[in-house]
């Protein structure tokens, strides 16, 4: 790293929902969280690509290959890299169990804190009732979200030659809806209900795009929200201790650095 910034460790990071292969994925502001952060485990909790959007259209920027070209080299440094398909990159089913270049792929597992916490990492749509239930619903309310999404990009780049922060008009529209409210107190209630079931002390997920910390449930219920909306991740420290960290709020305050590797590889390529 220029500058002589060094990049904070973590002992475990979970992300999921970056939807590479779309338009709405915040590739490149993750690219500058993967900079800053490092991590002995890191879990991808699902939906990191999205095949549902993929068949339709082909969109693969050059920002999302190094998204996982990033993801990759840190696994080449020793990071553990643990994948939990989700419902948009369900085709990864077919292969847990395995080892996909270094990364080991699985539905679901439990996770041990520094501090003795067993927590149940699992993407979650397997408690989604229209996923499991009525798969054609789950398309055509993907199709809407995608609408909500280009138009909450065209908002974002008017914000950001004003000069403001980042903020997903489509993600506090989905929170003003009292349906949705509901969907996500029915999601998280089946969440923790599993979480007992397997006697674990929390659960980690995604796939509803709503990062939240909960202690008041009985059973601590973590979400890591996505990088489309709130580009946020759950990092746990060294002692333990787990928060949410949301990247627009708190990229600002760093000093820009650039990743010297990365821009070698660059040179190579283009070359």
């Amino acid at each position: 790293m220029s500058s002589g910034a060094a990049p904070r460790h973590l002992r475990t990071l979970f992300l999921s929902d970056i939807h590479l292969g779309t338009r709405g994925s915040q590739a490149d502001l993750l690219l500058d969280f993967l900079k800053w952060h490092d991590a002995e485990t890191i879990f991808l909790v699902g939906d990191i690509v999205d095949g549902w959007r993929l068949k339709r259209s082909w969109y693969w920027p050059q920002t999302h290959n190094d998204v996982v070209q990033k993801l990759l080299r840190k696994g080449r440094k020793g990071a553990r890299l643990i994948y939990l398909p989700g419902n948009h990159d369900e085709f990864l089913r077919d292969y847990l169990g395995t080892h996909l270049g270094g990364v080991e792929v699985v539905d679901r597992i439990v996770h041990e804190t520094a501090d003795g916490k067993r927590l149940l990492v699992i993407h979650g749509d397997q408690f989604d009732v229209v996923v499991r239930h009525a798969k054609w619903l789950a398309y055509l309310g993907d199709g809407a979200y995608e609408f909500a999404l280009a138009l909450n990009t065209v908002v974002s780049k008017i914000r950001r030659k004003l000069g403001f922060d980042y903020w997903s008009l489509s993600a506090w529209a989905k929170l003003k809806v009292k349906n949705a409210v509901s969907f996500i107190g029915a999601f998280e209630q089946a969440l923790i209900t599993e979480a007992r079931r397997v006697g674990a002390d929390g659960v980690v997920c995604g796939h509803i795009h709503h990062a939240t910390i909960r202690e008041d449930l009985g059973v601590r219920y973590i979400n890591t929200g996505d990088w489309v909306e709130s580009c946020t991740a759950i990092a746990e420290h060294h002692d333990g201790r787990l928060e949410i960290l949301r990247w627009s709020v708190i990229a600002k305050d760093l000093p820009y650095i650039v990743d010297e590797e990365q821009e070698s590889e660059a040179d190579q390529v283009a070359a």
